[in-house]
């Protein structure tokens, strides 16, 4: 249950850093940060949740993360094609601006 949770986790907390990731150019800084910064809290969910680092959750949560991070970018294409409105590269900036509206 621990490992669900904690997997669950990292596929959210990762949809604004794909979204960040796809409205930036490829290889600069802000690209590689939108990859590498959610590590550190993958890290502490594993500490916190007392799931550790066992062989049987790399899988899980590597899955999880790059399914974050497709998603992000799903949305930010997405949102490209059909809005009105301009797209920035902030998930939660657009997300606000299009509940506002």
């Amino acid at each position: 249950m621990q490992l669900l949770i904690v997997s669950i986790s990292v596929l959210l907390f990762n949809i604004p850093f794909g979204y960040w990731r796809t409205g930036v150019k490829r290889f600069s800084l802000q690209w590689i940060l939108a990859i590498h910064l959610p590590v550190p809290f993958v890290i502490l969910l594993r500490l916190y949740s007392d799931i550790g680092f066992a062989l049987y959750t790399y899988p899980v949560l590597v899955t999880a993360y790059f399914l974050g991070q497709l998603i992000g970018t799903k949305i930010y294409n997405r949102r490209l094609e059909t809005s009105l409105q301009p797209v920035s590269s902030c998930f939660v900036m657009d997300t606000y601006r299009r509940i506002k509206s």
